[in-house]
């Protein structure tokens, strides 16, 4: 009578655990890392690749040059 109410208890898993555990994160590290890499793309390269874009649309190196001469940067250049 005693053992018809006692429930049997499953067996804690011991193998293959750790597999388990890391197939589960490793693809949320995957998933967070391209999410990362969008984010970076987008709010900093990008960006970055249009400012330098703006700069270098109207530098002019001479007339920059010519202003550093005249300050007394160059010491060669007279």
């Amino acid at each position: 009578m005693l053992t018809s109410r006692l429930t049997v208890l499953t067996r804690p898993q011991l193998q293959c655990l750790p597999a388990k555990h890391l197939r589960f994160h490793n693809v949320g590290a995957f998933t967070v890392s391209w999410h990362f890499v969008a984010f970076y793309k987008f709010a900093v390269a990008k960006l970055r690749k249009k400012v330098y874009a703006d700069f270098y649309r109207n530098y002019d190196s001479m007339k920059d040059f010519e202003e550093m001469k005249k300050a007394g940067i160059f010491q060669s250049a007279k």
